[in-house]
């Protein structure tokens, strides 16, 4: 299973804005959108969890199946589909 990360719906939870974090982590607003929208480290995410006063835990939303299936059309035997 994946995580998929929810820092944005957090941010907005907790009554703040992405200028707010940014701020209270000492770095620009385009640095810290970045790490939103790429693949932050574990440091990051735990200084913005501090920022926002959360637990890590809460960055994080539900996680995503990697594998998927489908029904055959023809038979409607179960066909399961793996991303890799």
């Amino acid at each position: 299973m994946i995580e998929r990360l929810k820092i944005k719906e957090a941010i907005k939870a907790h009554g703040m804005s992405v200028n707010e974090v940014s701020d209270k982590m000492g770095i620009s607003r385009f640095t810290l959108s970045t790490h939103i929208n790429g693949n932050p480290s574990t440091e990051i995410l735990l200084r913005i969890a501090d920022a926002i006063g959360c637990p890590v835990s809460e960055l994080f939303g539900q996680p995503i199946e990697k594998n998927a299936s489908i029904s055959c059309p023809h038979c409607g035997k179960p066909i399961t589909i793996k991303a890799e």
